[in-house]
């Protein structure tokens, strides 16, 4: 497996986050106000793990993926980002836009060696250095929301929700899909179905 994968931002296959904005519950707004965000762009994040570049079709993949390729006709793609060795640190840069270390997973939580501990950069959530992609959008008015895994803090205080998702509906951490219970998940999460 190779250290550093290439993923695709904007339209990869499985869901990670989706946010779209969404007028604002029955307030009145100016026409100005109603042109503005008329024109602001609904945006889809999705970031899958142990993924190729050319696992899809419009990076040139010879399995049809036809709805991921209409996505990507249709909007940006974003071809120059590296990822860490594993998925959380990768997660971390992703939704803070910076290193994995200063947004304090220079190590998966689970994987952090004794010497780690305690120390800036490896603080094993995302940490209060940083910003998240949905809280900057949230702030900037978009609603947003986060489905799928999380694994970026297993704590009070370190869900989705508390990082700017107006929905808590993801996994801490990855769980196979056998009907067992989402260990990690939030209070709205439920037992997961049986798939087999």
């Amino acid at each position: 497996m190779s250290y550093r994968r290439t993923i695709l931002i904007s339209i990869l296959a499985l869901g990670m986050v989706s946010m779209q904005s969404c007028a604002d519950g029955g307030a009145q707004r100016s026409n100005t106000a109603d042109a503005a965000n008329e024109r602001r762009p609904n945006i889809l994040l999705v970031m899958v793990d142990d993924m190729g570049w050319t696992d899809i079709g419009s990076f040139g993949s010879e399995i049809a993926t036809p709805n991921i390729d209409a996505l990507a006709k249709r909007g940006v793609r974003f071809s120059d980002f590296h990822v860490s060795v594993s998925c959380s640190p990768t997660r971390s840069m992703l939704l803070s836009g910076t290193d994995n270390h200063l947004a304090g997973l220079g190590n998966m939580g689970e994987m952090l060696a004794p010497e780690q501990r305690g120390k800036p950069g490896y603080e094993g959530h995302l940490n209060d250095r940083v910003v998240s992609l949905a809280e900057v959008l949230r702030d900037g008015g978009y609603h947003t929301y986060m489905a799928g895994k999380w694994h970026l803090g297993h704590d009070a205080g370190q869900y989705p929700h508390d990082r700017g998702s107006s929905s808590p509906s993801a996994c801490s951490s990855a769980e196979p899909a056998t009907g067992a219970t989402c260990s990690g998940c939030w209070p709205s999460m439920r037992k997961l179905p049986n798939t087999s």
